[in-house]
């Protein structure tokens, strides 16, 4: 990666951090002045109502620069384009031009989803129509936009197995938005990842998106952080696990048309490790209680920190760190074989699990009841002996 390439990745992520920096404010103030904000109650833990809106900035402060970068990208001269960053960008952009068509059906699945989420934030919405939007737009973006994963295996399976991947990690974004700072923080730091194994590939205009993206989310994650002055609300977690779904396939199989291996596979997956974790056990749960894996809860993996004695900033900042170790492991990927990648696989999976007996809930005072008296040389249901009352005072 040359300087300038390097230099033009930074101005994209600096240009949509200060317009996210400049127009969060705005969402904040506007929210207010029309009683656009989330009331606690139900299963939210919020103590007080605070405004919505961060979500529409976030969106503006990606979009916009997005939309200028595509313009740029059909409109400059290739020898424009090599005088400013060499033949590498050159040669990263020049397969791109042809596909601005598919970059605007992208842009264009993530304006539905924020306009659903701005819909569901002013208005519940039921889960199956939201469902069933989010299945249209992650088979849009397949069929039409060419985002797949797992193309060696035909557009049989990689249509509907990409369709299924942005369903989930869209989900799990929107679970992942139950404490201030969780959705956003996790998002740029898989995006962070995403970004640096682009560039490990070779990549230059992913990694360039995903930079852009990151800008418009740690703009919102500053007034988002705990205490959290503003919400994203569904019109932003929905938006953010759309664009880490497209970005984690675009930056493991669009690689100037280079074929990638089949356990490239890999790679999304320990990135996203810690999003997965959480969407999969809350459904589990659910699912084990008979409820819906759609209904609202306080039985997230954040939650289930804060059970245990943590303060609701340090099981967020927990999760950071799960995040940003899963992702460290997966800038191993690039390049490695099948059994580097099943030795990062196992280790991540190893992360999640020793998680996932420290946040168990602990054992019920009854066992632990039962375990002492049978220490104490009688057997679990025994009644306890009465303990004589000392001299001059009446039996209890």
């Amino acid at each position: 990666m040359t300087p300038a390439t390097l230099a033009l990745l930074l101005a994209a992520g600096a240009t949509s951090l200060l317009l996210s920096l400049c127009l969060v404010p705005l969402a904040l103030r506007a929210a207010r002045r029309t009683g656009f904000v989330d009331h606690p109650g139900g299963h939210k833990s919020h103590a007080r109502a605070t405004p919505y809106g961060g979500g529409s900035a976030m969106f503006l402060a990606a979009w916009l620069p997005t939309l200028g970068l595509l313009g740029l990208i059909r409109a400059a001269p290739p020898e424009w384009l090599a005088g400013l960053g060499g033949a590498e960008l050159e040669a990263s952009i020049g397969g791109v031009r042809d596909q601005v068509g598919r970059g605007l059906l992208i842009l264009a699945g993530g304006v539905i989803l924020h306009l659903l989420g701005l819909l569901d934030d002013f208005r519940t919405l039921r889960a199956w129509p939201k469902l069933i939007v989010m299945v249209a737009v992650g088979l849009l973006v397949s069929t039409l936009g060419g985002v797949r994963v797992a193309t060696f295996l035909g557009p049989g399976v990689s249509i509907p197995l990409t369709t299924a991947w942005i369903v989930v990690i869209t989900n799990a974004f929107n679970f992942l938005d139950n404490m201030d700072g969780l959705s956003a923080g996790v998002g740029c730091i898989c995006t962070a990842f995403l970004a640096l194994c682009g560039l490990l590939a070779g990549q230059v205009v992913v990694p360039g998106l995903a930079c852009i993206f990151l800008g418009a989310m740690l703009g919102f994650l500053v007034y988002n952080f705990p205490p959290a002055r503003i919400f994203m609300g569904d019109a932003g977690s929905l938006l953010i696990g759309y664009m880490l779904a497209v970005l984690s396939v675009l930056t493991s199989y669009w690689q100037s048309g280079a074929e990638q291996p089949p356990f490239a596979l890999a790679m999304p997956l320990v990135v996203l490790a810690v999003p997965l974790y959480d969407f999969t056990s809350v459904v589990v749960i659910r699912l084990r209680e008979g409820r819906s894996p759609m209904s609202g809860d306080q039985r997230h993996f954040s939650h289930r920190l804060v059970e245990r004695g943590l303060s609701r900033r340090a099981a967020v900042l927990t999760i950071y760190l799960a995040t940003a170790a899963t992702g460290l492991a997966a800038t191993l990927l690039p390049g490695a074989g099948l059994r580097q990648t099943i030795t990062i696989v196992a280790l991540v999976a190893m992360v999640l699990l020793t998680i996932a007996l420290l946040e168990a809930p602990p054992v019920r005072t009854r066992r632990a009841g039962e375990h002492s008296r049978q220490h104490q040389g009688g057997p679990a249901d025994q009644p306890a002996r009465p303990v004589p009352a000392p001299p001059g005072e009446p039996p209890r």
